[in-house]
């Protein structure tokens, strides 16, 4: 199943802010759709007027069983009706990340940067999901999607400065922080 996440001139999240933290940002749109298909036309056709971000949720990269497990018992959906507060964050991550192994990747991913064990606290409140977009030529590795409640954003600005403070993050070339609400 891909996702498309889609800035334009319509959709269901009105964009609040567009910010870059690393790198490019994104053209400033005024909404974002987010459409789940399974099929996509590749490569995504670039406009003046839209952007479009494709990702797949795929299996679980980096976690051990007894994490998987942990995760699962207190991640909450998307799609809450509370959760009217949204953040889509595209990453890429530079040559020297994907030059590492799979096992040299987990050691900086949870080891060092304890990003699943330092995120758990702030789970259920924000539900997330990460899209792997690597593989199907688009200009980010990752697009993460989050949702949250007005009364945990806080909490949110929490989670993303301790992540953006770990080392996994010296990895990262690009990244755009793109700011939403659900409209009603």
């Amino acid at each position: 199943m891909f996702t498309t996440f889609r800035g334009g001139q319509t959709g269901t999240w009105r964009v609040l802010s567009v910010a870059p933290v690393r790198g490019e940002t994104l053209p400033i749109m005024p909404a974002v759709s987010v459409t789940h298909a399974d099929t996509i036309s590749l490569p995504p056709a670039p406009s003046a007027h839209s952007w479009r971000l494709i990702g797949v949720a795929s299996h679980v990269r980096y976690v051990e069983r007894l994490e998987k497990i942990a995760l699962n018992k207190v991640q909450a959906g998307l799609g809450r009706p509370e959760a009217t507060c949204a953040a889509l964050i595209p990453i890429r991550k530079s040559n020297a990340w994907w030059l590492m192994s799979q096992n040299e990747r987990r050691r900086i991913f949870e080891d060092k940067s304890r990003h699943i064990a330092d995120s758990l606290k702030y789970l259920p409140a924000i539900a997330r999901q990460l899209y792997h977009s690597r593989d199907l030529g688009g200009p980010f590795d990752f697009l993460t999607w989050f949702e949250y409640a007005p009364a945990h954003a806080e909490r949110f600005e929490e989670l993303v400065a301790m992540l953006r403070e770990s080392e996994e993050w010296q990895f990262v070339e690009r990244e755009v922080d793109v700011r939403l609400a659900r409209i009603v």
